[in-house]
């Protein structure tokens, strides 16, 4: 009889688990990566692409896993020969061909549906390093539809990056990322 009811729970519950799991595939042509660098004459602003993105998380458990992928050769600033020197002398693209973001768990609510704001834990990799990283983030769920955004700031020249100032043009020591990150959701 004990076997019998541990088996009908097990029947019971578990729908419920597995519905409290969930993953995010990103669509990458609909994705978007920009960055703000501010300068003593300007503010340099640019594009980074997609490559691709997959999420999985249980909101039972708070637990994420799997990656964002960002091509480090795809930043286009709208200066060709600015974007060769971040390419070559910063970014390094010939050695570190991926910049990547891999959340490992998250704090706050994810709503079903609608809108939720949570903060995500994780692991940012540049120029091969990786660096833990707290990104705020605003999620909406509609149906299988799901978007995720985020505005945070990377201290790039503290995790090893080069500086592009030169002369009188001096660059901020940080970047300021904005993340748009549109997709599915599967169970």
């Amino acid at each position: 009889m004990k076997l019998f009811t541990v088996f009908i729970l097990t029947v019971i519950l578990a729908p419920g688990a597995h519905a409290q799991r969930q993953s995010f595939t990103v669509d990458p042509d609909a994705s978007q990566v920009s960055i703000t660098l501010n300068t003593t004459h300007e503010v340099v602003h640019g594009m980074f692409h997609i490559q691709s993105g997959l999420v999985e998380f249980d909101r039972s458990s708070s637990t994420m896993s799997g990656s964002v992928i960002v091509l480090a050769n795809s930043g286009k600033t709208g200066n060709s020969s600015r974007d060769k020197k971040m390419d070559k002398d910063i970014l390094k693209v010939d050695q570190y061909t991926k910049i990547s973001f891999a959340p490992t768990t998250f704090a706050g609510t994810i709503a079903p549906s609608g809108n939720s704001t949570i903060q995500v834990r994780g692991v940012f990799t540049l120029l091969g390093n990786p660096h833990d990283l707290t990104v705020p983030m605003q999620i909406h769920i509609d149906g299988p539809r799901a978007t995720a955004r985020a505005q945070f700031t990377i201290p790039y020249v503290q995790w090893g990056l080069r500086n592009p100032s030169f002369l009188f043009w001096k660059a901020e020591d940080y970047v300021a990322i904005s993340l748009n990150l549109v997709g599915k959701l599967s169970n």
